[in-house]
């Protein structure tokens, strides 16, 4: 099946031809393709799931590169030392230290306020391995800033790397995130061993 991809005028891009090239060509050579239909706005917070495999990381960052839009990503503070650190903040990483309660939040509000565009991405499984249940930090962070979270998902079914469902939260999070996980019991990661969605 060909891509989808709808990108609104109000999204940061960042374009580079080479990036652009590089990504296609990993997703291509592995039969994975993009379904992609961002909403129409400067500012959001993307969480990626499911995120049970280093080739999830792999087949995201492809379909970044390839839609050439300017976005960051949290991931574990250990990852960004040497040359490979360096090579992470290059490619939208930011560390976050994952033992520092509120840190990442408090920095993800300032952020939004001071930038007319940004968008935030993170996996919200916090962890390769199974967990019962979801870090809420991603929901936190978009509350404080009263920015929509965009689901996006890496379908080892399809091949396919897309956007679900995208909703403001209201503060409320079970009511919030049932029609998320909904979605996503339908989405198979790469070891579904280890995925969870939390049962509501």
């Amino acid at each position: 099946m060909a891509d989808r991809i709808e990108l609104g005028a109000s999204i940061p891009r960042r374009r580079n031809r080479l990036l652009y090239w590089l990504g296609r060509m990993i997703l291509r050579s592995a039969g994975w393709r993009i379904d992609v239909r961002l909403p129409d706005l400067p500012k959001m917070v993307i969480i990626a799931a499911p995120h049970t495999s280093n080739w999830d990381f792999v087949f995201g960052m492809a379909a970044v590169l390839s839609l050439q839009v300017d976005l960051h990503w949290y991931a574990k503070h250990t990852l960004f030392s040497g040359l490979h650190g360096r090579f992470f903040r290059w490619l939208g990483g930011l560390p976050v230290d994952r033992s520092a309660a509120g840190g990442a939040v408090a920095q993800t509000t300032r952020a939004f306020a001071e930038h007319a565009q940004l968008i935030i991405a993170l996996a919200p499984e916090g962890t390769r391995s199974r967990r019962e249940q979801w870090k809420h930090g991603f929901y936190h962070m978009a509350l404080a800033a009263q920015v929509p979270i965009v689901a996006a998902y890496i379908d080892y079914a399809t091949r396919t790397v897309g956007i679900g469902p995208v909703f403001l939260p209201t503060g409320d999070w079970a009511p919030d995130m049932k029609p998320v996980f909904a979605f996503y019991r339908g989405v198979r990661a790469k070891n579904p061993q280890n995925f969870t969605t939390e049962a509501l």
